[in-house]
């Protein structure tokens, strides 16, 4: 068909079009080619004589003008003055999304690599936190950053609000919960429901922002009081945009689903429910996704790990799938869980609940005498629990010979033994190959019962967590080589190497304490625990540990094998927890796929579409820390406003250029010390040595270190504790070590994974102190 060629170009994509029309029109990724080649905007009519588009066939003509139209709205072109498509690069614009900063300003933060775009608080007029713009650069700010103007909206992604009524002369506006939302909503009379000032309203916002005026809504719903209990979860959800209910077409579907597995469903499956196989999880879990047994064979163990088989429940293309992808994770937030599954899958059918019959997808694994893998094996199954553990039930019983529980689950002693001896032969690889352990206290929050926060406790982790953590991690290392040996497409979990930068930093850092990070341009995860090893139980190692964890990339979703750094491991993936992942779901549904030996063909995800699954899944895991981290920020804020005057000891988590982030001791919530606060000199921010250092007197104020300061101000709308300084720190550094630079703190959410295999919502065994949104957009986005 010669309409489908360019002149010496053959498109691409032609088949595809073919398959999907009938008379079909040329691609936009031809159609991107054919401009790329012209080298300068084209009007219709060149684009189609470019393209061999006849402009007498009138329905692919027009066809062809609704693409570039499409192309337009969808941000992928740019239409100029005189009606002519252009290539947005072409054009000095840049398409992303809005990131809006609590004191008005923002960012674009662009689709394609590179930095973010400053877009001043006038600009920031025009749209809101969230939207899909493109626009032009116009210069750099005071401080030598790129400065953007808005050319177009390309989709506005805030529809409705959760925020506070006010009235005032006649007039009334809803203030957004979301501190990124700085433009008030303004509510017409016919908008209004009956609310009281200051209750939380829901509004649908009407009309978006111009340059002429603000965004119009109208109040749908009057949620409650601004203070009441479980508020700040419910502006959580809204402000990160987390789906949180389900359609009528979804339940629909979802009744169709027997109650309880079935006969037939079980048929031509392996029946494994004479095995001793159990659950290990926290006291407080519901839903519980796998299973374990272990025996000891002459020469190693055989590890049966069984995860349960949501595959066979969502299928691709379902309701119950296009809201699992929308959702893309369960969100855990403290009492409270927002699922990727309803109730009836992720805590029924899908749980493998103690002494019913469950589907399972097994991983049956045969490891070596020195904890290598041997060989693995994948089946579906059927598997009845024969019993519903707690990690602190087995840590028990695995460490004291006169537990009560040894009676109580005396039938799974010997599976239980045999996985703790595995575990320990596992722990021992995982010495030897250099994976990094970052040893942070965790915490949970204890409510009283009106849901305020009564204290805040550390969290200890025994040897039942890490059991169930080595067994996950060799799963999923397992299930990563058996799918690329097959050759097919997957969402591996990807933690590429330190940055040449922070690696400079780093070892900057490590000088001052004559410590040396082996490696050079690309240093291991070995050379890292290297590091670590030298400062164990020496006064610094909690500050060495800090920095090294925060010169780390984040983990993400991708389908580029690059291997998993932090757990030095080659190939890595994430099989074990289909209910509350998307991931582990189409890696589940590529485990099937891989028994047809067919390799990808046929195969309904090619690398395109799981790179695009894969980014969509590490922006809904970025969403869930972010909201989470925001509820808990409220509820510890809320927690401190009745402290105000109260002196606490506290540890400095990080340094900045405007002032010290800290832990107040014992209460594990933090707050910030402004550089004002630390005395009459000018303190500059040294970013490679994470410390501040006064010009006059020397002092030095740096990660670790102790000090004694005053709760002075809570600012519960900002998510904002102020501290005044009262005495401590203050250590030196030699006059030939100090630098200063006032670039801003760089901190990673450097997803090491070494705690995320134990499937439960908790915080993470990583160090993430110093990260609050508001205090780091000061400086970045």
């Amino acid at each position: 068909m010669t309409t489908e060629n360019a002149p010496g170009q053959q498109d691409p994509h032609a088949q595809r079009e073919a398959d999907k029309y009938d008379n079909p029109i040329p691609s936009r990724e031809f159609i991107i080619e054919a401009l790329e080649e012209a080298q300068k905007p084209l009007r219709l009519y060149q684009v189609a004589k470019a393209l061999e588009v006849d402009e007498d066939d009138e329905e692919r003509y027009e066809a062809m003008s609704r693409r570039l139209k499409a192309m337009v709205r969808d941000g992928q072109l740019i239409r100029n003055r005189r009606g002519a498509f252009g290539l947005l690069e072409k054009m000095d614009l840049i398409k992303g999304r809005v990131l809006g900063h609590p004191d008005g300003y923002g960012f674009l933060v662009p689709e394609e690599a590179g930095k973010d775009l400053f877009l001043s608080e006038k600009e920031m007029q025009k749209v809101l936190h969230g939207d899909i713009i493109i626009a032009s650069v116009v210069g750099e700010d005071r401080r030598g950053r790129k400065e953007g103007a808005v050319v177009e909206i390309v989709e506005h992604n805030t529809q409705q609000v959760l925020g506070r009524l006010n009235h005032e002369n006649g007039l009334s506006w809803v203030r957004p919960n979301n501190n990124r939302l700085t433009q008030d909503i303004f509510i017409p009379k016919d908008g209004l429901l009956e609310a009281d000032e200051e209750q939380v309203v829901l509004v649908e916002i009407l009309h978006q922002p111009t340059t002429r005026s603000g965004p119009i809504g109208k109040i749908i719903e009057v949620v409650g009081d601004y203070m009441a209990a479980g508020m700040e979860i419910e502006s959580a959800i809204h402000a990160y945009g987390i789906p949180n209910e389900w359609s009528e077409e979804l339940l629909a579907e979802l009744a169709e689903i027997p109650d309880e597995v079935t006969e037939a469903e079980m048929e031509g499956r392996k029946d494994l429910r004479s095995m001793q196989l159990v659950t290990i999880d926290g006291a407080d879990t519901k839903d519980f996704d796998d299973a374990v047994f272990a025996k000891r064979r002459k020469n190693g163990w055989r590890l049966v790990v069984a995860i349960a088989d949501v595959s066979h429940y969502v299928k691709p293309g379902t309701e119950l799938d296009k809201e699992a992808i929308k959702r893309g994770n369960s969100v855990y937030f403290p009492q409270r869980v927002v699922p990727m599954l309803p109730s009836k899958l992720s805590d029924g059918l899908c749980s493998l609940n103690p002494h019913v019959d469950r589907l399972c997808m097994v991983a049956d694994l045969a490891i070596t005498e020195d904890g290598k893998l041997e060989r693995s094996q994948y089946y579906e199954a059927v598997m009845n629990s024969k019993a519903r553990l707690t990690y602190n039930q087995v840590n028990d019983i695995l460490t004291n010979k006169k537990s009560e529980y040894r009676e109580e689950f005396s039938d799974q002693l010997t599976n239980l033994e045999d996985l703790y001896e595995l575990y320990q032969v596992l722990q021992k690889a995982r010495e030897e190959r250099g994976a990094l352990e970052f040893n942070t206290t965790e915490t949970r929050i204890v409510f009283d019962d009106d849901r305020k926060i009564k204290e805040i406790v550390p969290v200890t982790r025994n040897d039942a967590h890490k059991l169930i953590e080595e067994c996950m991690l060799m799963a999923n290392v397992a299930t990563a080589r058996y799918l690329k040996w097959h050759k097919i497409p997957i969402v591996y979990r990807v933690h590429e190497k330190p940055l040449e930068e922070r690696l400079k930093n780093v070892r900057t850092f490590l000088g001052d304490f004559s410590l040396t990070l082996e490696g050079g341009d690309e240093p291991t995860a070995h050379d890292y625990a290297a590091v670590m090893a030298k400062v164990a139980g020496e006064p610094h190692e909690h500050l060495v540990q800090t920095v090294m964890l925060r010169s780390m990339n984040q983990a993400v979703y991708h389908p580029d094998n690059k291997g998993h750094f932090g757990l030095n491991y080659e190939h890595y993936t994430h099989f074990t927890s289909p209910i509350r992942r998307y991931p582990d779901l189409l890696v589940h549904r590529a485990i099937q796929h891989a028994w047809k030996k067919t390799g990808a063909e046929g195969f309904a995800y090619d690398e395109a579409k799981m790179a695009e699954l894969g980014q969509h899944c590490s922006d809904t895991e970025r969403r869930a820390d972010e909201a989470t981290r925001d509820a808990v920020t409220f509820l510890k804020c809320e927690f401190l406003s009745h402290r105000l005057g109260e002196e606490y000891d506290a540890v400095v988590t990080a340094a900045t250029n405007f002032g010290l982030f800290v832990e107040l001791e014992p209460l594990y919530v933090e707050g910030l010390v402004h550089i004002t606060e630390l005395g009459e000199d000018y303190f500059h921010y040294d970013n490679a040595r994470h410390c501040l250092k006064g010009e006059r007197t020397g002092k030095v104020y740096r990660l670790g270190d102790r000090i004694r300061v005053q709760v002075a101000q809570v600012k519960l709308d900002d998510r904002k504790v102020d501290l005044r300084f009262i005495s401590g720190g203050s250590t030196e550094l030699n006059a030939d070590e100090a630098t200063q630079d006032d670039s801003s703190i760089d901190e990673n959410d450097a997803s090491i994974e070494a705690g995320d295999e134990q499937k439960r919502p908790r915080k993470k065994r990583y160090y993430r102190k110093g990260k609050k949104p508001a205090a780091k957009g000061q400086e970045s986005s």
